[in-house]
């Protein structure tokens, strides 16, 4: 792979070259959908928490972990399907609709086949916190959230097949408008589920978790229907012999997909792990660490819109055999994604307090949540630009296929640095659950500058 990024020839007759203002407009077109679509996501788990937040801040912890045990298992088959982008967006490049089509049938295959055993994890959680040490009681509270929660594995990974498709021939908007529709379905819902009303049943948490559900299935029908019948997807006929799978392109994309899966493992599995030793400090470092992280992944989306815009950017060179379009797509989407995060961070520490004060109240009963919530954003915003970096480069390297290497950074920036000086700096220098905030800026800050230093090693010799 390497070999082929460096040598590639020259771009094909009829595209026109590639200059940097040409390809910052064409990565913010892509991003800016993107980014939206993704914020609409978290909009609907920040309405979740919120609402469950107004049942008391046990509720909240037990969302807290009702989440670690559902997103690490969910996580695995996101990573799998995260790999249709660089596939269909490789295709498009080079002009091959065809292989277009089955990068998304094989897509949507594993999306199906890996939600089953997926599902166990969930639906056991309950066993999985007492395991781990957690409180019977938040236990108890979490199973119930991932009781609703677990069925809806399949449609939302079925959701991120076709919306990667989507984008990768350039059409991000669709998704953006189907995830802009649910959030007010989704709010609606979840406040209905919970309490009870327009002749509902009150299903409390269960109900939460429900909702998710039923709004994950609706986002995926929708798309499907879109990509079937509404052009220009159904130019492509995206669905057309569903039923034969493309068995080297699904060992293809299992074999960049996997890397992916378990970067993202060793990622969620250090965040889950903070919630985990969050529940051993107390239960308010648990809530004011699950609030604080909420607000950290609204933050999130941005970079993680624009990492998903340079894997298709990237992608589209790397069809077309343009390798130095690889290059300045990648280095335009880092410059973006700098700029979004730097003013978001300066806006999320003036208004830190504020912040706290939506999910927990102006009262005196959750003062001192709403404190602790400032203050691990205030720490969180030394890693924020770090956190944005990893995932455009991590995004851009997926581009040209080159996962395996991520996985190991993620390992060394993650488990090897990150992980121990939360710990240590936790219950040794008795830093509590600023301490573990301290450790992830450290972990993502390694992980951020070895993902650059592939990136341009990998790049070095394309010329400008």
């Amino acid at each position: 792979m390497l070999d082929t990024v460096r040598h590639q020839s020259q771009p094909q007759a009829g595209v026109p070259p590639n200059h940097l203002a040409e390809e910052f407009v064409e990565t913010l077109r892509l991003a800016v959908p993107m980014m939206l679509t993704q914020l609409g996501q978290i909009a609907m788990i920040t309405t979740d928490l919120a609402m469950i937040g107004h049942l008391g801040e046990n509720a909240v912890a037990a969302a807290a972990l009702a989440h670690t045990v559902y997103f690490v298992s969910f996580t695995f088959g996101l990573g799998l399907v995260t790999a249709v982008s660089p596939l269909a967006a490789q295709a498009f490049g080079a002009g091959d609709v065809k292989r277009l089509r089955h990068a998304l049938r094989v897509g949507l295959w594993v999306s199906f086949l890996i939600s089953l055993p997926m599902m166990a994890s969930p639906l056991y959680g309950e066993r999985i916190l007492l395991a781990l040490g957690q409180a019977p009681q938040s236990a108890a509270f979490a199973q119930r959230y991932l009781n609703g929660l677990a069925w809806g594995i399949a449609p939302a990974l079925g959701f991120i097949a076709l919306r990667s498709m989507m984008s990768a021939v350039n059409r991000p908007q669709a998704p953006l408008w189907i995830t802009l529709a649910a959030i007010p379905v989704n709010a609606v819902l979840v406040y209905a589920l919970i309490h009870g009303l327009f002749g509902l049943p009150e299903l409390g948490l269960f109900g939460a978790g429900l909702a998710t559900t039923i709004v994950n299935l609706g986002t995926f029908l929708a798309a499907l229907a879109i990509a079937a019948w509404r052009k220009p997807f159904a130019d492509y006929q995206p669905l057309a012999r569903l039923w034969r799978i493309d068995w080297p392109l699904m060992r293809q994309l299992i074999a960049i997909g996997a890397p992916i899966s378990f970067s993202l493992l060793l990622e969620y599995g250090l965040f889950s792990s903070a919630a985990l030793l969050m529940g051993l400090i107390s239960t308010t470092a648990l809530a004011a660490h699950q609030i604080a992280l909420q607000v950290t992944a609204v933050l999130f989306m941005v970079p993680l819109g624009i990492g998903m815009a340079a894997t298709v950017r990237v992608g589209h060179a790397f069809g077309r055999n343009d390798p130095a379009a690889v290059r300045r797509a990648g280095l335009v989407a880092a410059l973006l994604g700098i700029t979004f995060v730097s003013a978001l961070t300066v806006a999320i520490i003036f208004g830190r307090y504020e912040l706290g004060r939506l999910f927990f109240g102006r009262g005196e009963t959750g003062a001192a949540t709403v404190e602790l919530t400032a203050t691990l954003l205030l720490v969180g915003a030394t890693f924020f630009i770090a956190d944005a970096l990893q995932t455009i480069m991590g995004g851009a390297l997926r581009g040209i296929n080159d996962t395996r290497m991520t996985l190991v950074f993620a390992a060394i920036g993650y488990w090897c640095v990150g992980f121990p000086i939360a710990w240590w700096l936790a219950f040794h220098a008795d830093l509590g659950a600023v301490g573990v905030w301290i450790g992830l800026s450290i972990g993502s800050f390694v992980y951020a500058g070895l993902l650059i230093l592939r990136f341009r090693m990998l790049t070095r010799r394309v010329a400008a």
